[in-house]
């Protein structure tokens, strides 16, 4: 195909932010689209095949479209944008910027940044129970907090309850001193950093003291009804199907219900059944219900991460290939 040359003109005042440190962010898109830019005070030449020089002006335009808004434009904004001109869908990402939660005590904005994410905060509007199904870096528990912490200042809730099950990340931490608050706050440490982001330390131990917010280990939820509230189960694969089955019949009228969890990142032992993976299959289908699954795209962390995740996802799917082979083998089959 014969290449086409066309040239945009990039607002000065988002040059720098679009552009990115030593055009780091113009030289992604040359690579990722196989085109050649050539930039010239606040003017970009494409040069390239016909469609991918449409795709590149449409990639620039939703960053300069971000740029506006006053976002800081990351690697992630860039890559996510690049995946998501390979399907045309470039104008999703300004859709996702629309709408925020709210902010972080810093004033940083929090809102959906894939459209997997911007469906798994429209799932938690919907329904009364939403299972977030993915990797590590998707946002899973920071977007539910966020939602918790919005409804709780919108006094659409009375309180909020965070839990996760005490379990050790495959290592065994042995005794630890201290009172029993003491020995369970290791487990929650991720919750309490994100309630110190977005309420702030001072809010957070106002409304602990007053036991609007509890942050406590599953096992604290038995033989409770829990109304009007917020609750938010992290790292639910750790769970058992006993201790599934139990939180999920705590939550009483007016209340709303997140589990969190990443099948890929199990820490109960592996002849053990994940209480996640079993209400997955219990609940398929039950109204008022909704099951959000993440993927790697939707890592928002330092775009290694997301490379990691891949590499895992290929590496057990060949195991995974390799056990069966082996297994039919041994049957004869």
């Amino acid at each position: 195909m014969s290449k086409v040359e066309k040239n945009i003109i990039i607002p000065a005042d988002c040059i720098a932010n679009v552009f990115g440190q030593y055009d780091s962010n113009v030289k992604k898109i040359e690579r990722a689209m196989n085109v050649t830019l050539i930039v010239r005070g606040d003017e970009l030449k494409i040069i390239g095949e016909e469609g991918a020089v449409e795709r590149t002006i449409d990639i620039m335009d939703s960053l300069v479209n971000l740029a506006k808004r006053g976002n800081d434009i990351t690697e992630h904004n860039v890559n996510y944008i690049i995946s998501l001109s390979l399907t045309e869908q470039t104008k999703a990402i300004e859709e996702l910027d629309k709408d925020i939660i709210c902010h972080t005590i810093n004033g940083k904005p929090v809102k959906a940044k894939t459209v997997g994410q911007k469906k798994y905060l429209d799932a938690i509007d919907k329904n009364m129970i939403v299972f977030g199904i993915g990797p590590a870096g998707t946002g899973k528990t920071y977007l539910a907090m966020a939602k918790a912490i919005t409804a709780f200042k919108n006094n659409e809730i009375n309180r909020i309850i965070l839990t996760r099950p005490a379990i050790e990340a495959g290592e065994k931490l042995g005794f630890l001193p201290g009172d029993l608050q003491s020995k369970v706050d290791p487990y929650l440490r991720p919750l309490y950093d994100a309630l110190y982001e977005i309420m702030g330390a001072d809010s957070f131990i106002k409304n602990m003291d007053k036991g609007l917010i509890e942050v406590a280990p599953l096992a604290y939820m038995r033989g409770r009804t829990l109304d009007n509230a917020f609750i938010v189960l992290d790292e639910a694969q750790n769970t058992t199907p006993a201790q599934m089955k139990m939180f999920l019949t705590r939550i009483g009228f007016g209340s709303k219900a997140i589990i969190t969890g990443d099948l890929s990142q199990k820490d109960i032992p592996k002849d053990a059944t994940s209480g996640l993976d079993v209400a997955l299959k219990v609940l398929k289908g039950v109204d008022d219900i909704g099951v959000c699954q993440l993927s790697s795209a939707d890592v928002v962390r330092h775009p290694l991460i997301q490379k990691i995740v891949e590499a895992y996802d290929r590496y057990e799917e060949g195991q995974s290939k390799r056990h069966n082979r082996n297994a039919s083998k041994k049957t004869g089959k």
